[in-house]
């Protein structure tokens, strides 16, 4: 089965679940003498305690994501409390969103054992989840960053979904997808293993065949800090993130929009552009 390079689903392809394995609980004589997984790439994605390029950030907590011309931010969020009818009364941010034109990438670290990465673990899970539970296709490709998996799944072309397309969007879809009412999609998955965390992006849109948007997010991928700290954790538990305060403050300079009011479970707060 082969089929094309690496489209974008109404909603992120989900990260790793939490396992239920051993705390891990190093002294710094262990750390010192374990060696972490090497990112194939040879650069970046870089831990807080290298020596990386000095960028503009947006500080997500555990991420720190570089800003360039044309991005845009988007913090997802699950819901920690619901109402008797299970509206969501409050949440915690989960992954970050860096959109570019028609591209979206989706962004999560994970907490990761000392001596050894889970990439080749999720990639395994990832593909058999979609398999057969999403009843898509994947495969196995070799990326700029090692390892990656590319997906196809089929992805709901209902009334709903096709009234909120633009136009333009709508007119390109073959009549046939939208009378059996679903269409082909394609979702590319990178992994990166660093010292005692996991970097996932989800990539959807345009950038899965266009090499230009590819390149942009490629770069913002390839320049990402995670700060993994000190603090004990189970192998894929989520590193906690927190809005960066240009999400929060109203910002005076008139190259940066902040989105003033937002709903957290349908958009999350969101820088619209950066230039």
């Amino acid at each position: 089965m082969a089929f094309g390079r690496r489209r974008q689903a109404d909603e992120p392809a989900k990260g790793p679940e939490p396992a239920d394995e051993e705390t891990e609980v190093a002294s710094a004589e262990d750390a010192a003498a374990d060696e972490a997984p090497e990112n194939d790439a040879g650069s970046g994605p870089w831990d807080s305690e290298d020596e990386y390029p000095e960028l503009q950030r947006l500080d997500f907590g555990s991420l720190q994501v570089p800003v360039a011309p044309g991005l845009g931010f988007q913090v997802n969020f699950e819901a920690t409390q619901v109402d008797d009818e299970g509206n969501p009364l409050d949440g915690r941010p989960v992954a970050v969103l860096v959109q570019y034109e028609e591209s979206a990438m989706q962004l999560q670290a994970f907490a990761a054992p000392k001596r050894s990465g889970i990439w080749d673990e999720v990639r395994r899970e990832t593909a058999k989840d979609i398999q057969e539970e999403a009843q898509g296709q994947t495969q196995d490709n070799e990326g700029p960053f090692g390892p990656e998996l590319l997906a196809m799944v089929p992805a709901a072309l209902t009334e709903e979904v096709l009234a909120e397309m633009p136009q333009e969007v709508r007119e390109q879809i073959p009549a046939e997808f939208i009378e059996q009412g679903w269409a082909p999609q394609l979702i590319r998955f990178i992994g990166v293993d660093g010292p005692r965390w996991f970097l996932q992006a989800v990539v959807q849109g345009a950038a899965i065949e266009d090499e230009e948007q590819w390149q942009v997010l490629e770069d913002v991928f390839r320049n990402i800090v995670i700060v993994r700290g000190e603090s004990p954790m189970p192998p894929r538990e989520l590193l906690e993130l927190q809005i960066p305060k240009e999400f929060s403050e109203a910002s005076e300079d008139e190259e940066e929009e902040k989105v003033e009011t937002f709903n957290p479970f349908e958009r999350g707060p969101e820088i619209t552009e950066v230039r």
